[in-house]
């Protein structure tokens, strides 16, 4: 997601006692939070049981994934009017959220399946951001592209509810992996123009690590699931 009401330049010659390394890994720290919030939930719901009962109350899926939703606008909208305080609660619940959901996930693929999963969107996610970050890439020009893509994905999620394209549904699981490993690139990149935007007031730039933290671990957990579409369909 984008914040644009947020991108006004704050000086970015005073970058104060915090430094541009220190500010990428709070932002990557933040990011673990979320996915280790979001991973030990959907374990936890999956080994005691929990996650029978939640799904037996009717439409709570409609209900996690409105509330998801809901939380993310939210954040968007209110983008300079919350605290840090609120925008990082704000992250942590949505990652929480979405370790119920994922609690399902465990039940349908299991312990192993997972654990293998995560390590490779893990290896792929690392290698894309540690290229976009080391070389400095400027890659501001794809975005229209992975825009594209994503909107390209959604149809094919929508139009699949009501035919079968299931042939097509491991071109479709590339395409999401190649979509949100530039998304992965694109959004490491906006760490470092943060750092010089913000660089100037110590809370937008707090904020910004927030926001940046979110963006990263939603391409993470899309990531995440197109490997595990495509994994699947291969055993299949």
């Amino acid at each position: 997601m984008d914040y644009e009401p947020m991108n006004q330049s704050y000086g970015a010659g005073a970058y104060g006692q915090q430094t541009l390394g220190s500010y990428v890994a709070k932002t990557y720290l933040w990011m673990f939070a979320g996915l280790m919030l979001t991973f030990g939930i959907a374990m936890g719901g999956y080994a005691t049981g929990a996650v029978f009962y939640v799904f037996e109350i009717p439409y709570m899926l409609f209900i996690l994934t409105g509330l998801e939703l809901l939380t993310v606008i939210v954040m968007s909208a209110r983008a300079n009017k919350i605290s840090v305080g609120a925008a990082r609660g704000m992250f942590l619940f949505y990652s929480a959220l979405n370790g119920v959901v994922f609690s399902a996930y465990f039940l349908i693929f299991g312990v192993v399946g997972m654990v293998l999963v995560f390590a490779a969107t893990s290896v792929f996610f690392g290698v894309m951001a540690a290229v976009s970050m080391i070389f400095k890439l400027d890659i501001s020009g794809i975005r229209p592209v992975l825009i594209g893509g994503l909107f390209l994905l959604i149809i094919f999620g929508l139009v699949s509810m009501f035919m079968d394209l299931s042939g097509l549904e491991t071109a479709f699981c590339y395409l999401g992996i190649v979509v949100f490993l530039g998304f992965t690139a694109y959004d490491t990149s906006k760490i470092r123009e943060n750092y010089m935007t913000f660089s100037g007031n110590p809370e937008l730039l707090e904020k910004a690590a927030v926001f940046s933290a979110l963006e990263l671990y939603l391409d993470f957990i899309n990531l995440f699931l197109y490997i595990l579409r495509l994994l699947n369909r291969s055993r299949n």
